[in-house]
């Protein structure tokens, strides 16, 4: 195994697949950063490009595509508190705080160390442990998918500000958006209303683009009419201390293993990552009211959880045949239009493709290191441009990416409802995130919640019978109760603070 990685790490560096490799990338990481516009989107526009290439070349310019998109949606996130991707959703609560805060770059430099240590374990623990991860993966069935999503859930709590009351008021409407269109067992439709667009139900791109994007123009747009804030906000240029890094180092490799197993099992993608393991980081640290605020143990949970994401998703793809999310499901294409056919013989028969994979992975996940420390500079620049300019090119970026996706006005109506609502939100202190993670974790719990009863004929005994399902409704209790806990605390730590 050690010959084929150093001659896969030769073949990555050399001439001919280093700058594919180092374009992908860059690539990668200005599609991630730009609203709407995911790795899924970049890699499958990439794929007929990789036609009558080289198989090491092709897969190693997509997956640098994948590794740099999952990284770059934290860009927006934490400069324009507009989330690139799916993924970098959790990275805004404390991102965009720190540079709320003039700590920009400190938050830009966090996010590309923390990306790069979970993508890093990611593609070690692929190398070392890619079968046995693939054997755990395959335990999953509907009974654990049910507990994992609901388990998913409860992090609503956690990400419910001071207010957990309208937290769930959240999450509900969130969960209530999940169930339009055909329902998942009988195809029945539900609350379309005869709108042919809504059959497909609500796809959860635009859903983002409005809460996040086109509820934060509105909201700066307002402050420019009412003349609250006109100048651009200042910032320093100081990039993360050595004790930022001894701080987030623990956080770091912990949602970095997390992330990977959360990514081996086949329709976890990096949204749902991220959000377990902002709310694990949460729930064991010592300072949980930091959290929100600008903590930069939050920003590093969900960076790193997200990219563990990138090598985890590939265990299944690489040993099963068996995408482990939306990317891996292009990247499964790819291989099979180079004449590949994942699965165990795969590494029997085509070892050079395997390893030369692995190691594109390991110096794409340094590539990106590099692009995103040396990238600050010019990426914080994004935050001094005035703010009448900015606000017209994110509803521009906005309105495009919402219709990239399905080329459909429709997208791009929902959209702005969404909009609408997160900015109706924000001035009544309701958070947007529950909404979000409860219309992607919503279908995954129903379905499989509805699935699970078929196989057990209407009983509920599956819940306890299967350990590893019983394991994830056990965290959920306890993450709920660790979550009231802390806002007890909290209250009374407030109460007499006030006295």
């Amino acid at each position: 195994m050690f010959e084929y990685l150093m001659d896969g790490l030769t073949t990555a560096l050399s001439p001919a697949v280093f700058p594919v490799l180092f374009f992908g990338v860059l690539g990668g990481i200005i599609l991630g950063a730009l609203p709407g516009l995911t790795a899924t989107m970049g890699v499958a526009i990439l794929l007929p490009f990789t036609f009558g290439m080289d198989p090491t070349a092709a897969l190693v310019m997509l997956i640098g595509v994948y590794i740099g998109g999952i990284y770059g949606g934290s860009i927006a996130a934490i400069l324009l508190k507009t989330p690139g991707t799916p993924a970098s959703a959790a990275s805004v609560l404390d991102g965009h705080t720190l540079a709320a805060k003039g700590q920009a770059a400190r938050a830009l430099s966090i996010s590309a160390v923390a990306s790069f240590v979970g993508g890093l374990i990611s593609t070690i623990i692929l190398i070392a442990i890619a079968p046995k991860l693939a054997d755990f993966a395959l335990r999953f069935n509907a009974p654990e998918y049910f507990a994992l999503a609901l388990f998913g859930l409860t992090i609503i709590a956690s990400v419910s500000s001071t207010n957990i009351l309208k937290g769930l008021l959240a999450g509900t409407i969130g969960l209530l958006v999940s169930t339009v269109g055909l329902d998942p067992i009988s195809s029945v439709p539900r609350f379309t209303f005869g709108i042919m667009d809504l059959y497909s139900g609500i796809n959860v791109i635009p859903v983002l683009i409005g809460l996040f994007a086109l509820s934060e123009a509105l909201s700066q747009l307002e402050k420019i009419l009412s003349e609250k804030s006109v100048a651009p906000p200042k910032f320093d240029h100081k990039l993360l201390s050595a004790r930022d890094l001894k701080d987030i180092l623990p956080t770091t490799i912990k949602s970095g293993l997390m992330g990977t197993t959360i990514g081996s099992v086949p329709g976890a993608g990096a949204d749902i990552s991220a959000f377990v393991c902002y709310n694990e980081a949460k729930r064991s640290s010592k300072n949980p009211e930091e959290f929100g605020k600008g903590s930069i143990r939050g920003l590093a949970a969900a960076e790193s959880g997200n990219n563990g994401v990138t090598g985890g998703s590939l265990v299944p793809l690489l040993t099963l045949g068996v995408p482990g999310d939306a990317v891996a499901a292009v990247l499964l294409g790819a291989l099979i239009v180079q004449g590949l056919t994942p699965g165990p013989l795969l590494f029997a028969q085509n070892p050079d493709v395997v390893y030369g994979v692995f190691s594109s992975m390991l110096v794409a996940n340094v590539v990106m290191l590099a692009i995103g420390l040396f990238g600050i500079r010019f990426f914080c620049r994004i935050i001094e441009v005035p703010k009448m300019i900015m606000i017209p090119i994110i509803v521009f970026l906005s309105v495009v990416g919402a219709y990239a996706i399905n080329n459909s006005m429709f997208d791009v109506g929902i959209a702005i409802a969404f909009g609408l609502i997160g900015f109706v939100f924000t001035k009544l202190d309701i958070p947007s995130s529950p909404v979000l993670l409860a219309i992607i974790l919503g279908p995954m719990a129903e379905t499989n919640l509805r699935k699970s009863l078929m196989m057990y004929e209407g009983s509920w005994s599956f819940l306890y019978d299967r350990p590893i399902a019983l394991a994830f409704i056990v965290l959920a209790v306890f993450s709920v109760y660790s979550t009231m806990r802390m806002k007890k605390k909290q209250k009374a730590q407030s109460d007499a603070a006030n006295e």
